[in-house]
């Protein structure tokens, strides 16, 4: 049986880190000063993401697709 699902609930955790990093990689580009750290921290967001999926609490895969 196929169940319905959202677009935001597939795309919407990866839009919003797309979007972070998008924003740390024009203001490392066009900003100097705050902007060099607001980068800093806006390119790390994807390296923790990736940190916490790979290291973090495993979920029980139940038997539905």
């Amino acid at each position: 049986m196929n169940y319905p699902t959202s677009f935001r609930r597939v795309y919407g955790a990866a839009s919003i880190v797309a979007l972070i990093t998008v924003y740390g990689l024009l203001s490392a580009l066009f900003g100097d000063g705050i902007w060099d750290e607001l980068s800093w921290i806006a390119l790390a967001v994807p390296l923790a993401v990736i940190a916490w999926k790979w290291w973090g609490p495993k979920k029980a895969v139940s038997g539905r697709l």
